[in-house]
Protein backbone atom coordinates (compact mmCIF):
# COMPACT_ATOMS: atom_id res chain seq x y z
CA UNK A 1 0.00 0.00 0.00
CA UNK A 2 1.35 3.35 -1.00
CA UNK A 3 -1.25 5.82 0.25
CA UNK A 4 -3.69 6.58 3.05
CA UNK A 5 -6.53 6.05 0.54
CA UNK A 6 -5.29 2.50 -0.11
CA UNK A 7 -4.91 1.82 3.60
CA UNK A 8 -8.43 3.16 4.23
CA UNK A 9 -9.83 0.95 1.46
CA UNK A 10 -8.04 -2.14 2.82
CA UNK A 11 -9.42 -1.61 6.33
CA UNK A 12 -12.86 -0.95 4.89
CA UNK A 13 -12.69 -4.31 3.10
CA UNK A 14 -11.64 -5.98 6.37
CA UNK A 15 -14.62 -4.55 8.27
CA UNK A 16 -17.01 -5.39 5.44
CA UNK A 17 -15.91 -9.03 5.61
CA UNK A 18 -16.23 -9.00 9.41
CA UNK A 19 -19.76 -7.61 9.32
CA UNK A 20 -20.83 -10.23 6.76
CA UNK A 21 -19.44 -12.99 8.98
CA UNK A 22 -21.13 -11.59 12.07
CA UNK A 23 -24.42 -11.35 10.20
CA UNK A 24 -24.28 -15.14 9.83
CA UNK A 25 -23.09 -15.72 13.39
CA UNK A 26 -25.51 -13.59 15.42
CA UNK A 27 -28.55 -15.84 14.83
CA UNK A 28 -26.50 -18.82 16.04
CA UNK A 29 -25.58 -16.94 19.20
CA UNK A 30 -29.23 -16.03 19.80
CA UNK A 31 -30.29 -19.65 19.30
CA UNK A 32 -27.68 -21.03 21.70
CA UNK A 33 -28.40 -18.43 24.40
CA UNK A 34 -30.89 -19.28 27.11
CA UNK A 35 -31.19 -15.78 28.56
CA UNK A 36 -34.07 -13.90 26.91
CA UNK A 37 -32.37 -10.49 27.16
CA UNK A 38 -29.25 -11.92 25.54
CA UNK A 39 -31.30 -13.53 22.76
CA UNK A 40 -33.06 -10.22 22.15
CA UNK A 41 -29.76 -8.32 22.10
CA UNK A 42 -28.32 -10.69 19.48
CA UNK A 43 -31.46 -10.48 17.36
CA UNK A 44 -31.55 -6.69 17.56
CA UNK A 45 -27.87 -6.42 16.73
CA UNK A 46 -28.32 -8.71 13.75
CA UNK A 47 -30.84 -6.23 12.35
CA UNK A 48 -28.43 -3.37 13.08
CA UNK A 49 -25.66 -5.29 11.32
CA UNK A 50 -27.72 -5.36 8.13
CA UNK A 51 -27.89 -1.56 8.30
CA UNK A 52 -24.18 -1.35 9.03
CA UNK A 53 -23.41 -3.37 5.91
CA UNK A 54 -25.62 -1.02 3.89
CA UNK A 55 -23.76 1.98 5.31
CA UNK A 56 -20.41 0.37 4.46
CA UNK A 57 -21.63 -0.11 0.90
CA UNK A 58 -22.40 3.62 0.79
CA UNK A 59 -18.88 4.37 2.02
CA UNK A 60 -17.43 2.19 -0.75
CA UNK A 61 -19.56 4.10 -3.24
CA UNK A 62 -18.48 7.45 -1.80
CA UNK A 63 -14.82 6.58 -2.40
CA UNK A 64 -15.54 5.15 -5.85
CA UNK A 65 -14.86 1.50 -5.00
CA UNK A 66 -16.90 -1.69 -5.30
CA UNK A 67 -18.02 -3.22 -2.00
CA UNK A 68 -15.71 -6.16 -1.50
CA UNK A 69 -14.56 -7.94 1.60
CA UNK A 70 -11.09 -9.10 2.44
CA UNK A 71 -10.61 -12.05 4.78
CA UNK A 72 -10.31 -10.83 8.35
CA UNK A 73 -8.47 -13.42 10.43
CA UNK A 74 -9.18 -11.50 13.64
CA UNK A 75 -12.95 -11.80 13.36
CA UNK A 76 -12.67 -15.42 12.24
CA UNK A 77 -10.70 -16.14 15.43
CA UNK A 78 -13.25 -14.39 17.62
CA UNK A 79 -16.08 -16.30 15.94
CA UNK A 80 -14.19 -19.59 16.38
CA UNK A 81 -13.81 -18.90 20.10
CA UNK A 82 -17.55 -18.29 20.37
CA UNK A 83 -18.28 -21.48 18.44
CA UNK A 84 -16.01 -23.44 20.76
CA UNK A 85 -17.96 -22.16 23.76
CA UNK A 86 -21.29 -23.03 22.12
CA UNK A 87 -20.04 -26.54 21.31
CA UNK A 88 -18.25 -27.40 24.54
CA UNK A 89 -20.12 -25.72 27.42
CA UNK A 90 -23.16 -27.62 28.65
CA UNK A 91 -24.17 -25.47 31.62
CA UNK A 92 -26.63 -22.88 30.25
CA UNK A 93 -25.61 -19.95 32.46
CA UNK A 94 -21.93 -20.65 31.89
CA UNK A 95 -22.47 -20.93 28.14
CA UNK A 96 -24.40 -17.63 28.11
CA UNK A 97 -21.51 -15.95 29.96
CA UNK A 98 -19.00 -17.35 27.46
CA UNK A 99 -21.11 -16.39 24.47
CA UNK A 100 -21.47 -12.88 25.85
CA UNK A 101 -17.69 -12.61 26.30
CA UNK A 102 -17.11 -13.69 22.69
CA UNK A 103 -19.73 -11.24 21.42
CA UNK A 104 -18.15 -8.45 23.45
CA UNK A 105 -14.75 -9.26 21.91
CA UNK A 106 -16.32 -8.84 18.47
CA UNK A 107 -17.86 -5.52 19.48
CA UNK A 108 -14.54 -4.23 20.82
CA UNK A 109 -12.85 -5.23 17.57
CA UNK A 110 -15.50 -3.37 15.59
CA UNK A 111 -15.30 -0.30 17.83
CA UNK A 112 -11.55 -0.12 17.25
CA UNK A 113 -11.91 -0.52 13.49
CA UNK A 114 -14.77 1.93 13.06
CA UNK A 115 -13.00 4.50 15.22
CA UNK A 116 -9.92 4.22 13.02
CA UNK A 117 -11.91 4.34 9.80
CA UNK A 118 -13.80 7.41 10.96
CA UNK A 119 -10.56 9.20 11.88
CA UNK A 120 -9.00 8.31 8.54
CA UNK A 121 -12.11 9.43 6.66
CA UNK A 122 -11.80 12.80 8.41
CA UNK A 123 -8.15 12.99 7.42
CA UNK A 124 -9.05 12.17 3.81
CA UNK A 125 -11.83 14.76 3.70
CA UNK A 126 -14.54 12.14 3.18
CA UNK A 127 -17.42 13.87 4.96
CA UNK A 128 -20.07 11.37 3.89
CA UNK A 129 -17.92 8.47 5.09
CA UNK A 130 -17.33 10.23 8.42
CA UNK A 131 -21.07 10.56 8.97
CA UNK A 132 -21.84 6.95 8.01
CA UNK A 133 -18.97 5.49 10.04
CA UNK A 134 -19.90 7.64 13.06
CA UNK A 135 -23.43 6.22 13.03
CA UNK A 136 -22.14 2.66 12.97
CA UNK A 137 -19.54 3.38 15.67
CA UNK A 138 -22.32 4.65 17.94
CA UNK A 139 -24.33 1.47 17.36
CA UNK A 140 -21.34 -0.75 18.12
CA UNK A 141 -20.67 1.12 21.36
CA UNK A 142 -24.32 0.70 22.32
CA UNK A 143 -24.23 -3.02 21.50
CA UNK A 144 -21.15 -3.40 23.71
Amino acid sequence: MQSMEELFYALLQDVYFAEKQLLKTLPKLAKKSTNEKLQEAFTTHRDETEGQIERLEKVFKAIGKKPRGKTCDAILGIIAEGQEIMDEVDDEALRDAGILAAAQAAEHYEIARYGTLRAWAELLGQAEAVELLSETLAEEKHAD
